[in-house]
C-alpha cells in the first residue's frame, strides 16, 4: 500500500515514519521547498519533530504529483486554517477514487467548517474524506510508543479497510460513525487545552486544572449535542482521552501556548515564540460565535476568546469564571 501524505509539520511526519516501519510505501509531501528538500537531504524535520530520524523507505519531496501519483490513501495533515490554500491547487492531483483522511484539528475561521467539509467540497465526494482523530502526539507515535485513536467516516466499507490498513502494533484504531461529534471534539479540546495552559502560567494547580478538563468536556458535549453529535463520542477517545493528553503533555501546542499567555505573554507575542500551531487560538473565536447563535452556555470557551482577542486579563478571566452564580453540576 502507497500512503501518501500531505503536510510535513509534526504530525504528517510521525505518521510517516510510523508507516513506514510497518513496511507501507510512503510519499511525504511539504508546502516549503526549501525546507522540504532539507528534509529529504538529511533526514530530519527540526522544526516540528525535533530528535527523530525519518526511514529510508519515507520519500520525502515537494512535488505533489509525486506524492499523489498511485496512492492508495491520502493523510491531509496540513493545519486547518491552511487546509483549503494548500490543497486546493492539488485536487486534480488526487485520483477519484482513493480515500482521504483528515488528520486536522480545527474549524476554518472564515467559514467555521470542519476540515472534512473543506476537503469534501474540493474534492466532492464526502463518503470518501475520513477523519482520524484521538490522543496521539507526533512525538510519541514517531518513537512507536503505544497510541490508541479513533477512525470516522460514513462509508463503512472504507472506514473498515483503512482501519485495518493504517493499524500498527503500536498504533491501534478503533471506529466510529459519528464524523460530525469526532471533529468538534477534535476542535473543541484545543480550546479547553489553553484555558489549561493559561491555568498552568498563573501557577495554578492539580485542582484548577482538573476543573477545567471536568467542566471543559462539560462544554464541549453540551455545543456538540446541540450541533448533532452523538454525546457517547465526547467520552470517547477523541474526547476525554484527548482532551486529557493535550492539557496534561509537555507536547501539548495548545497547553503551552495558553502557558505563554497566562505568564503574560500577548497573542501576538506567543503566536511568534513557536513554528507549531495552535489551533484553538481561531477556533475559540469561531466557536464562541457559533455557540451564541446556538444559545449554548460556554463560560470556559467565551473566557479564552476574551483573553485572546479582547484584552481581558487572565487573572480578571479566571475571577469571573470563579465568582459566577451557583448551580448544579447536571
Amino acid at each position: 500500500m502507497k500512503v501518501a501524505i500531505l503536510g510535513n509539520g509534526g504530525f504528517g511526519t510521525a505518521m510517516a515514519i510510523a508507516q513506514a516501519k510497518a513496511g507501507r510505501s510512503v510519499a511525504l509531501w511539504g508546502h516549503d521547498p526549501q525546507y522540504t528538500i532539507e528534509i529529504a537531504r538529511t533526514r530530519r524535520n527540526p522544526r516540528y519533530l525535533e530528535g527523530t530520524e525519518l526511514p529510508p523507505a519515507v520519500r520525502v519531496t515537494p512535488e505533489a504529483a509525486v506524492v499523489l501519483d498511485g496512492a492508495d490513501v491520502v493523510l491531509v495533515a496540513i493545519p486547518t486554517q491552511h487546509v483549503r490554500a494548500s490543497l486546493q491547487p492539488l485536487a486534480a492531483l488526487v485520483a477519484k477514487a482513493v480515500p482521504l483522511v483528515s488528520l486536522a484539528k480545527g474549524l476554518e475561521q472564515t467559514t467555521g467548517l470542519r476540515p472534512s467539509q473543506v476537503i469534501a467540497e474540493l474534492l466532492g465526494e464526502p463518503a470518501r474524506v475520513l477523519v482520524l482523530s484521538g490522543p496521539s502526539h507526533a512525538e510519541e507515535i514517531a518513537r512507536s510508543l503505544p497510541t490508541t485513536v479513533v477512525l470516522t467516516g460514513t462509508d463503512e466499507a472504507r472506514v473498515l479497510l483503512l482501519q485495518e490498513q493504517l493499524a500498527t502494533p503500536a498504533f491501534r484504531i478503533y471506529r466510529n460513525r459519528d464524523v460530525l461529534g469526532t471533529e468538534l471534539c477534535g476542535a473543541l479540546k484545543n480550546v479547553m487545552a489553553l484555558a489549561a495552559g493559561i491555568a498552568d502560567g498563573l501557577g495554578y494547580g492539580d485542582n484548577a486544572k482538573a476543573a477545567i478538563l471536568t467542566r471543559g468536556i462539560v462544554e464541549m458535549a453540551r455545543y456538540g449535542t446541540a450541533e448533532g453529535a452523538d454525546l457517547k463520542t465526547f467520552q470517547g477517545l477523541a474526547g476525554i482521552g484527548d482532551l486529557a493528553v493535550t492539557a496534561f503533555s509537555r507536547h501539548g501546542r495548545n497547553r503551552a501556548f495558553g502557558e505563554r499567555i497566562g505568564r503574560g505573554d500577548s497573542l501576538e507575542q506567543a503566536l511568534r515564540a513557536s513554528p507549531k500551531v495552535a489551533e484553538g487560538v481561531w477556533t475559540s473565536r469561531v466557536v464562541v460565535e457559533r455557540a451564541r447563535v446556538l444559545q449554548v452556555d460556554m463560560p470556559l470557551a467565551t473566557a479564552v476568546s476574551q483573553v485572546l482577542f479582547h484584552g481581558l486579563s487572565p487573572r480578571d478571566a479566571v475571577r469571573a469564571l470563579m465568582e459566577r452564580d451557583p448551580k448544579a453540576e447536571a
